[in-house]
């Protein structure tokens, strides 16, 4: 069982084969659909959770998250070097809400994850106890070896979210994987970016709910397979083949 700084196991008793195929799916998006209910509760949740820590009204709050994310890619980042927040204080009140009873189920989600030959892992900006929350729901946490959730992203003393270089380099390194045989799903552009250029293979969930969905008309040279969904990348030839 792998278990590094950025890797934690997701389930103790559960032992995963080795093999030279390293899958590294996205949560938010890739796995489920969150733009069903999730993120219209993490918006309300992330800005309450600045309004808070800061003590400032919604306003105000709703733009600094916004200026924050645009940013560094994660508000927690943010609120930690300009304001002295507390990381894990901050997580989990910006995830402080229903997070079961809104996710959407992806019906034969864990049969299809299981048929498709490699060892998986899940890479999220999102927190661990909201991440393993959805995975249960969803059903699928026995298909993953481990996951490297935003708790875990800190190199250097500093959160290095995704699509940090650093942070995927240190991901290679440490699954000790090659990149040529390592998979990045994703419906963000820009961390698939980033993984190509350490030469990983790639491929794009498209979903109109991921922020710029609308400018993505065309599969870009760096993404290797774009599909709609996770389902179609899990009953491809790209994906089933050894």
């Amino acid at each position: 069982m792998i278990c590094t700084p950025l890797i934690k196991p997701l389930q103790p008793l559960v032992r995963h084969t080795r093999t030279p195929r390293v899958w590294l799916f996205d949560l938010d998006n890739t796995l489920h659909d969150a733009s069903h209910a999730i993120f219209g509760h993490i918006n309300q949740s992330m800005t309450r959770a600045v309004m808070q820590s800061l003590d400032i009204g919604e306003e105000e709050a709703s733009a600094l998250r916004k200026t924050y994310w645009a940013r560094y890619g994660a508000t927690l980042i943010g609120m930690v070097r300009h304001h002295n927040v507390k990381a894990a204080d901050f997580l989990h009140l910006s995830h402080d809400f229903d997070i079961a009873g809104n996710t959407k189920i992806e019906k034969n989600l864990s049969a299809m994850l299981n048929a498709v030959p490699g060892i998986k892992y899940v890479v999220t900006n999102a927190p661990m106890h909201y991440a393993r929350i959805v995975l249960d729901r969803l059903n699928v946490r026995h298909c993953f070896a481990g996951i490297c959730s935003i708790n875990e992203m800190c190199l250097q003393g500093r959160f290095r979210p995704k699509p940090s270089p650093a942070l995927m380099q240190q991901l290679l390194v440490q699954l000790q994987c090659e990149p040529t045989r390592t998979i990045l799903v994703e419906d963000t552009l820009k961390n698939l970016k980033t993984a190509k250029l350490l030469n990983m293979k790639t491929v794009h969930i498209f979903h109109r709910g991921t922020p710029f969905s609308s400018t993505q008309r065309m599969r870009p040279a760096y993404v290797d397979l774009r599909v709609n969904s996770v389902q179609q990348l899990l009953t491809h030839p790209f994906a089933l083949s050894a």
